[in-house]
C-alpha cells in the first residue's frame, strides 16, 4: 500500500477536526437560541426569561463563590472518580483474566450493580459521617460499576493469537498485564471511564445535597429553597458547563492516550 505523505494528510485531519468542532458549538448554540426565544416573554417565576438568568449570573458565581462551592465539587469528584478507576481497572482486570474468579464474582457483582448509589447515600452516612468522605464514597460507588464491567469485558475480549505469542515470548504475569492485556483492552475501558464520568457529576450533585455546607448541589438546593429561582437557574447553568468542558478535556486525553486505536481505525475506514 503506498503511503500517504504528511503533507497531504494534514488538510484532511485539519478539516475533520474542524468539522467536529462545528458540530460540538453547532448543537449548544441552536438550543441556546431556542431557550432564549420560547422563554423571552415568560411570566413563569419558575421559568425566568434566560436573558434574566444570564443578567444573574455574574452577580451570583463570582471569583469567591466558585473557590467555596465550585472548587470543593470538583476535588471530591476528582477523588471519587479516582478512586473508582483504580479500583475498577485493578479489579475489573484480576476478574476479566481469570475464569474460576469471574464465575465466582459475577453474581455479586450483579446484585451490587443492580442496587442505584443514591439509595446508598443513608447507609454510607451511618460509617462514613457527613463530611466529604461519604461524598466521595458515594461518587466512587456509583462511578467503579462502567469501569469495571467494561474493563472485564475489554480484558475477556483480548486477542488470543496475542497472548499466546506474548506467552511463547516469556512475557508473562504483570508484564504481560502491562505490556498485552491493558493496551489491548484501552478502548473499551476508556469507554466505561467516559460514563462513569456522567455517573460522577449526578452523584456529586446528590451527594451535596444530604447534610452539606458547600458545593454545587448544596448551593443550588439553598436558592431553590429561598425562592431565587433565577439564581436556581444560574447553578443549573453552570453544572451544564461544567459537564460539558470535563467532556471536552475527556476526549482530549483519550485522543492523546489511544491515538494508535484511532490512528489504526482512521486507516481501516480509508482503506478500500
Amino acid at each position: 500500500m503506498t503511503d500517504v505523505p504528511a503533507g497531504r494528510r494534514r488538510p484532511g485531519a485539519w478539516g475533520g477536526r474542524l468539522l467536529r468542532a462545528l458540530f460540538v458549538v453547532a448543537f449548544p448554540a441552536l438550543l441556546f437560541v431556542v431557550w432564549w426565544f420560547a422563554s423571552d416573554d415568560s411570566t413563569d417565576v419558575y421559568w425566568p426569561p434566560l436573558r434574566t438568568i444570564l443578567r444573574t449570573f455574574p452577580d451570583v458565581w463570582t471569583r469567591a463563590r466558585l473557590r467555596a462551592d465550585l472548587l470543593p465539587s470538583l476535588l471530591r469528584l476528582l477523588a471519587g472518580y479516582t478512586s473508582a478507576a483504580v479500583v475498577g481497572i485493578g479489579l475489573g482486570t484480576v476478574v476479566g483474566s481469570y475464569r474460576k474468579v469471574r464465575a465466582v464474582c459475577e453474581p455479586v457483582l450483579e446484585f451490587l450493580r443492580a442496587v442505584p448509589p443514591p439509595v446508598l447515600v443513608p447507609v454510607i452516612m451511618l460509617f462514613a459521617g457527613i463530611g466529604d468522605t461519604m461524598k466521595i464514597v458515594v461518587i466512587a460507588s456509583g462511578c467503579v460499576w462502567p469501569v469495571l464491567l467494561n474493563t472485564i469485558e475489554g480484558v475477556r475480549a483480548v486477542d488470543s493469537v496475542m497472548s499466546e505469542t506474548a506467552r511463547s515470548y516469556g512475557i508473562t504475569g504483570p508484564a504481560r498485564i502491562r505490556s498485552v492485556v491493558l493496551p489491548a483492552a484501552s478502548p473499551q475501558i476508556f469507554a466505561g471511564l467516559r460514563q462513569a464520568l456522567s455517573i460522577g457529576i449526578i452523584l456529586m450533585v446528590i451527594s451535596e445535597m444530604f447534610a452539606a455546607s458547600n458545593g454545587l448541589g448544596f448551593t443550588i438546593v439553598q436558592f431553590q429553597r429561598g425562592f431565587a429561582i433565577p439564581d436556581m437557574w444560574t447553578g443549573i447553568l453552570v453544572l451544564g458547563l461544567l459537564g460539558f468542558l470535563l467532556s471536552v478535556l475527556f476526549q482530549l486525553v483519550e485522543r492523546r492516550v489511544l491515538g494508535w486505536y484511532h490512528g489504526l481505525r482512521d486507516a481501516s475506514r480509508r482503506s478500500p
